[in-house]
């Protein structure tokens, strides 16, 4: 039986693609289930006001542990 847990997420870093995330992934023994995006957020100030603006879009993989064949 394996140490590694069943339900693991990769989240895309700012150096990668999506093809290299998903390559690590594989690597790790991992194969992906679900895609999440969502907005990263940052604050700027016009004159008096701080007004939030949509920085990047972060992307995380949820993956589990492929089956191995016997």
């Amino acid at each position: 039986m394996s140490d590694k847990p069943k339900k693991k997420r990769f989240e895309v870093e700012d150096h990668e693609s999506i093809s290299d995330c998903l390559d690590r992934m594989d690597k790790e023994g991992y194969q992906p289930v679900r895609r999440m995006e969502e907005p990263v957020f940052i604050e700027v100030k016009e004159g008096k006001t701080i007004i939030q603006k949509v920085h990047k879009q972060k992307i995380v993989f949820e993956g589990i542990l492929k089956q191995e064949n016997k």
